[in-house]
């Protein structure tokens, strides 16, 4: 017996809106990874372990089989596929959970992710009831430090070698972070 996906969708402007993922969004994620290796590899270590469509279903089979905590969203720009965002890590016990994202090259400059994260930001705090949102960030990643930044969360410190790069090198995390009562 089939079921019917539910998903949940966020507008957060007029060209923007955030659709919970499906598997039929498949495609367009992986192409995009795959068309952008160079540029979305420098920051994010799984492009060199999406070798095939199917490396792409199976992150996103596994985000639908423990949808707890795991909300992962497609950013649509002018309904065209732009990227993702989404909370992981997310602690509901303790209300705190963490946003992460990665915005396709010729989306950039338009201040998508800045309004995305704003967004999520007002979900967490507001329907899933979180208490603290962090967001980390690759520290000679200056466009990605600038939307915790503008968005005003509190820089923490530095996660020294918090996560290893394509290439086998670490890097330090610059951690944000975000409390309900901000």
């Amino acid at each position: 017996m089939a079921t019917k996906e539910l998903t949940k969708k966020i507008r957060v402007s007029d060209s923007i809106h955030l659709k919970q993922i499906q598997l039929s969004d498949s495609k367009d994620i992986f192409n995009t990874i795959d068309s952008q290796r160079s540029y979305l590899g420098k920051w994010l270590p799984f492009v060199e372990l999406t070798r095939r469509l199917e490396d792409t279903e199976g992150f996103i089979t596994k985000m639908l089989e423990n949808p707890t905590g795991n909300y992962v969203f497609v950013i649509h720009y002018n309904s065209k596929f732009a990227g993702l965002i989404g909370f992981k890590d997310t602690d509901s016990q303790n209300k705190k959970t963490e946003i992460g994202y990665w915005l396709s090259e010729k989306f950039q400059k338009k201040g998508i992710v800045t309004k995305s994260v704003q967004a999520l930001c007002k979900f967490a705090f507001e329907e899933l009831e979180m208490n603290r949102i962090q967001l980390k960030c690759a520290e000679r990643n200056f466009s990605s430090k600038k939307i915790p930044q503008r968005l005003g969360f509190v820089f923490e410190g530095i996660e020294r070698d918090g996560e290893l790069l394509t290439g086998g090198v670490f890097t330090d995390l610059e951690v944000y972070s975000k409390l309900r009562n901000e």
